[in-house]
């Protein structure tokens, strides 16, 4: 991680329903929050001193999957991660008690769950340098939805709404400007939207390097941009500066 940003993970939930293009979980953050207030993201946050302790325990990023674990939970109370996959009920009760500053280990064990973190893939790891109150060093994962019909359980001081959609329906709301979109949420939207079922999502995630995304400004023509690499899997690699990187 980044040594002068803010250590996070997030997690893409998805889910295959019959549908020909799978949906994803987003959550709609607070208006008042002081990073990215309002805007549509993945369900995810920090990395706490006890996602480091138990993330010892397990892969050099284990602490950032834990987080993305605990995070999804706390927000939505889906499980993602979780084995066995715990009811609907047992999850909110999970949801409360980590709310309530219980420990995910505490609760695992007394549940007889187990932290299943290969669940979760890599997908990519944004650090911005400019243009953020707060920085953050953030590793994307995805990872299938448990199965079963499971709606999104969204506890009022964490989001302000949570939802399943398509890739491509959420960028086209934020088109229309009906959701408000961060820059490496819209460009891992317009990522997701290239593929038809989970395991693509997953084989394209492990066709690329995890390494740094950094956004840089250039100049094109009089006009500024916020551009990222070319080559590292996303098809759009350059938007107009116009207060894109919100937060």
């Amino acid at each position: 991680m980044s040594d002068d940003a803010i250590p996070a993970a997030t997690v893409i939930i998805v889910r295959e329903n019959g549908e020909q293009v799978p949906e994803i979980l987003m959550v709609e953050r607070a208006a008042g929050m002081a990073f990215a207030g309002g805007a549509w993201v993945f369900p995810g946050g920090r990395i706490d001193e006890a996602d480091r302790t138990l993330g010892d325990r397990f892969a050099f990023d284990g602490a950032a999957r834990i987080a993305a674990v605990r995070e999804a939970l706390e927000e939505t109370a889906i499980p993602v991660g979780l084995t066995p996959v715990p009811s609907s009920d047992l999850s909110a009760g999970l949801q409360r008690e980590l709310l309530a500053g219980r420990a995910l280990e505490d609760l695992t064990g007394e549940h007889g769950l187990n932290l299943s973190l290969d669940a979760l893939t890599p997908l990519a790891r944004w650090v911005p340098r400019f243009h953020a109150t707060r920085r953050f060093d953030t590793l994307f994962y995805v990872a299938r939805a448990p199965d079963g019909d499971w709606q999104p359980n969204v506890l009022e001081h964490e989001c302000a709404g949570a939802h399943w959609t398509t890739a491509a329906n959420a960028l086209d709301r934020d088109s229309r400007g009906e959701i408000q979109l961060i820059f490496p949420t819209r460009r891992t939207l317009e990522r997701l939207a290239q593929h038809s079922s989970f395991d693509e999502i997953v084989a394209d995630a492990g066709s690329h390097a995890i390494e740094p995304i950094s956004p840089w400004v250039e100049e094109i023509d009089g006009e500024r941009f916020i551009t990222i690499p070319e080559g590292i899997g996303f098809p759009v690699t350059r938007e107009k500066l116009e207060g894109l990187w919100r937060g």
